[in-house]
Order: structure tokens, then C-alpha cells, then sequence
């Protein structure tokens, strides 16, 4: 854990609360509000989570200035952290474990109250799972899993259409499924009728929009192009001219997503 505290002080007005999350020039981090708390601090999660921690009243500009004066320190912070994070690390079902979603850190919330086959949903913020899920570590990951698999099918059925249009393809069936360590395949369909299948890791949806662009985009110039030839990657490049920099990316991050082992 890594932690910068600032000793300056400012006239209360309405401050910002427990639980808000505070978006600053490109970072994202959550709020924890304290009334013993005099100065703001700064901490550096160990998923690469960033957290402002806020004496009680203080608006929202004055945590806004206070990032914004370290932002180099965060940044180089968050670098070093994801540089010595597990690869894969296993998560516990307990109350506060993060998990990521489209680049987004959200928290799992264990209910007492939600019924034992409820399906995970995300309630403001919080990834939010029955208390019988919790206490049985595969009933618990396959929950979650379904849910990766849930939400990441209805976004991408909302971001096919503008990348099958670039490259000048059919949209195929899309389907968001366990692929072992692969982020995506596609399967012709059969006798070379209809624009045949995209099946999508539901790990993949941890990783920021960006990367899921680039790996939709990946599998949909396989529409046209079997195989990794030269026409492949120039249709690829014709969509997507930065996709060197996005595989790369993907290669670095992806290996330090959760891959569904429970600890």
C-alpha cells in the first residue's frame, strides 16, 4: 500500500461522501470520508486502485486540486504497482475484494438479504453477491463468471455494428464464453453460408474498452481473412491503425487479469 498525505486545510462547505468516486483529469478514485481525518491523503490500492482519502467536509474542488498537484506521483505509482502485482492473482468472496470491469474497479458487496440463486448484479457501484455464494467458493465463481458473460455479451452487441461496418463485413452471432487463456475466436459457418460465429473469454471484459475494441476488431477481420497473412493485418490496419500498440497493451495487462481462481 502506498499512501502521500498533504497538511493543507480549507473552509468546510458540502463535502463529498463515503463511497462517491471522484473522476480527475483521466484518474478515477474512490472517496473515503472521515470525521477524525485533518488532511487528504492518497493511496495507492493493491489491485492499482486508487483511493482520496477526505476529513469530513471538504468539497469536492479541494480533492480535485489536492490529486491534480500529485498526479505524477499517482501515475508513477500505479506503474510500479501493476508491475509487481501477481500475474492472475486468485480472488476471496469477502466484502471489499475488487474486480474490474471495461477498466473500472468496482467491490464486491456480500448480501445477507439477496436469496441464495440470485444472479450477481451491480448495485451503484458495488458488485453484489448473495451470502450463500459467498460461503461456496465454485458456486460463487460461476456466478460471477455468468455475470462477466451477461454483461459482456449486451455491451458488445452494442459495439459490433461500427466495426463490422469499417471493415466492410457481416456481423456475426456473438457468444461470451469460457476460452481458456484465449481472449477470442471465430468459426466460419459451415459450407461458407452466413457470416459464422465470434466467441468472446469472459476475462476479456476486465480489461479497458479499448482492448475489448481491439480484440472484437481482431475477430471480425477473421470474417473476411482466415488465418494471420498480410492481408489480414492490412484489413486490421485499415480499421484500426494503432492495433500494434493496443496488442501490445493487451499482451502486458492481460496477463495480470483474473482468470476465475477463488483463494
Amino acid at each position: 500500500m502506498t499512501v502521500l498525505v498533504d497538511d493543507r486545510v480549507s473552509l468546510a462547505c458540502e463535502g463529498l461522501a463515503e463511497g462517491d468516486l471522484l473522476a480527475v483529469d483521466g484518474l478515477e478514485l474512490r472517496v473515503r470520508v472521515s470525521a477524525r481525518r485533518k488532511r487528504f491523503a492518497l493511496t495507492v490500492e493493491p489491485d492499482a486502485g486508487l483511493t482520496v482519502h477526505v476529513p469530513e467536509g471538504r468539497p469536492a474542488a479541494d480533492a480535485e486540486d489536492f490529486v491534480r498537484a500529485h498526479r505524477a506521483w499517482l501515475v508513477e505509482k500505479v506503474g510500479f504497482s501493476e508491475r509487481i502485482r501477481p500475474l492472475n492473482p486468485p480472488k476471496r468472496l469477502v466484502d471489499g475484494e475488487s474486480f474490474r470491469y471495461l477498466g473500472r474497479t468496482y467491490r464486491l458487496a456480500v448480501s445477507a438479504d439477496a436469496p441464495a440463486d440470485v444472479r450477481v448484479r451491480l448495485v451503484a457501484g458495488r458488485l453484489v453477491v448473495s451470502q450463500e455464494q459467498a460461503d461456496d467458493p465454485d458456486r460463487g465463481r460461476g456466478a460471477l463468471i455468468n455475470w462477466y458473460c451477461r454483461a459482456g455479451h449486451a455491451w458488445t452487441r452494442g459495439r459490433l455494428q461500427p466495426w463490422a461496418a469499417r471493415m466492410g463485413v457481416a456481423e456475426p452471432e456473438v457468444e461470451v464464453r469460457d476460452l481458456g487463456r484465449r481472449w477470442g475466436t471465430y468459426r466460419p459457418e459451415e459450407g461458407g453460408h452466413g457470416p459464422g460465429r465470434m466467441s468472446l473469454g469472459w476475462p476479456l471484459f476486465q480489461l479497458p474498452m479499448h482492448l475489448v475494441d481491439y480484440v472484437v476488431a481482431h475477430e471480425l477481420a477473421h470474417v473476411r481473412v482466415p488465418g494471420h497473412r498480410a492481408d489480414f493485418w492490412r484489413l486490421l490496419s485499415s480499421a484500426l491503425p494503432e492495433f500494434e500498440e493496443r496488442r501490445a497493451e493487451l499482451d502486458e495487462l492481460g496477463r495480470r487479469m483474473w482468470m476465475g481462481e477463488i483463494g
